[in-house]
């Protein structure tokens, strides 16, 4: 059973040959918000009211027979849509979320406070707004969230029908969200624009928002972590299709939908709005799916078979996941597997020379000193002949490795590298004096 056989397909039916008409209205639509938003005296309401009068298209009179009522539609709309847990999405299983552990969690939010939770009480949140760029004039119309209850994961969904229903659509929020009581919250980019715009509304609305003080994972910034190197784009839809093997193919760009409900407060066809409730539902299942899999990848240093369906560039991701939580032991043992896998050059090279400072900073001079030498041919050779230079100096006392070293890493930093050079240069002449005074008599490099 997968969510793709569950989910209705009228959320994809006649989508292509809406595209063209929908995409001419979607220019003119977005300038005159542009230009309306500029005008402070207008309250939201007013300034949607002044949009949809401006963009309507222009008809002849209406016949006798010709209906000029607007189409009814309903004010407030809440759904929900429960799915078995056995359901698979793409490769993940929704089950499998019940069994993150809560450590896995802290690490991914970097809030210890997930410590002793779990994602059974978790609530998956992802707005879609009037606009992309947030503030007091963006409007949240469909709110969708997802949770664990009652042997299901649900994806419920608060839809905005009418502009002057949002007090009521705030109240019910409100209440959902003390009745259901979650512990925690899960977003992606959630900490920059779905929970702060929530917050927003609430306090216009002069409402207490229970979300607020809650631990809050927001995916977006692990998912760099963990995969910006090793693919093109960290948006969610983007990695969903790439690593869950989400089924994403008829979705519609997020830009595309504050007109499209602009669209439908004027004409209330709700065909407009159908694709959207599919993108938001998409985007609750892909941010439980991601996190699963992002866990999953953890499990490689709980026992070694974790690790199988995972390749070195994953590695080097969730040891950036503890670099950046400071457990650096862990990091380490990530980046060493790593360095055992196949991997670009230049993350061959960001990696040694992490793992060269762990190595100085605890003395472990036998592993530093191979990491070094075996960088030298690696874009990074300056550093690694700077490194040499000071070891063989300060550390063990050769000073004509020293030298070698620093003259190695100053013929390089000639062709431009001017900190270097400096570095070199100033190096050589405090080693000649010091061959000089060891050795009277001799000059460096030759009897």
């Amino acid at each position: 059973m997968s969510v793709g056989s569950l989910m209705d397909d009228k959320f994809k039916f006649q989508r292509k040959e809406r595209e063209l008409r929908r995409r001419s209205r979607t220019a003119s639509v977005e300038d005159a918000w542009a230009r309306i938003g500029k005008d402070e005296d207008l309250s939201v309401k007013e300034k949607l009211e002044k949009l949809i009068h401006l963009t309507a298209p222009k008809k002849d009179k209406p016949s006798s027979t010709t209906p000029i009522a607007p189409l009814p539609r309903e004010p407030l709309v809440f759904t929900d849509n429960p799915y078995p847990l056995p359901t698979r999405y793409g490769r993940t299983r929704l089950a499998d979320g019940l069994s993150v552990r809560g450590d896995v969690l802290g690490y991914l939010s970097k809030d210890g406070a997930f410590a002793g939770l779990d994602l059974s009480s978790a609530l998956f949140l992802d707005l879609e707004t009037t606009g992309l760029a947030g503030g007091t004039g963006t409007v949240p119309f469909l709110v969708g969230m997802g949770y664990y209850r009652d042997e299901r994961f649900h994806v419920a969904q608060y839809f905005l029908g009418e502009m002057g229903e949002e007090r009521r659509l705030i109240e019910e929020l409100g209440r959902f969200f003390k009745e259901m009581d979650f512990r925690s919250v899960v977003t992606y980019n959630g900490k920059a624009f779905d929970l702060p715009l929530l917050e927003t509304r609430f306090i216009l609305h002069r409402r207490p928002l229970v979300l607020t003080d809650l631990p809050h994972l927001d995916l977006l910034f692990s998912a760099r972590s963990l995969w910006k190197h090793k693919h093109e784009s960290c948006r969610l839809s983007h990695l969903a299709q790439q690593i869950v093997a989400a089924e994403r193919s008829e979705d519609i760009p997020s830009a595309e939908i504050p007109s499209r409900y602009f669209d439908y407060l004027r004409s209330g066809d709700f065909s407009l709005i159908e694709p959207i409730l599919y993108h938001n539902q998409e985007d609750i299942l892909s941010l439980l799916g991601l996190l699963i899999s992002a866990a999953k990848m953890f499990e490689a240093d709980q026992e070694e078979e974790g690790s199988g369906e995972f390749d070195a560039m994953d590695m080097f991701g969730v040891g950036k996941i503890y670099e950046s939580a400071g457990d650096l032991e862990k990091s380490i043992a990530f980046f060493e597997r790593a360095l055992a896998g196949d991997l670009p050059e230049e993350l061959t090279a960001v990696i040694k020379r992490k793992l060269s400072f762990h190595f100085k900073r605890n003395a472990d001079w036998e592993k530093a000193v191979s990491l070094w030498k075996d960088m030298s041919s690696l874009d990074d050779q300056l550093f690694c002949f700077r490194e040499l230079a000071m070891y063989f100096e300060h550390k063990v006392k050769r000073l004509d490795d020293a030298l070698k070293a620093a003259e190695e890493g100053l013929a390089l930093a000639l062709n431009g590298q001017s900190a270097y050079r400096r570095d070199f240069e100033h190096r050589l002449d405090r080693l000649a004096t010091k061959l000089r005074k060891q050795k009277p008599g001799t000059r460096p490099g030759g009897e």
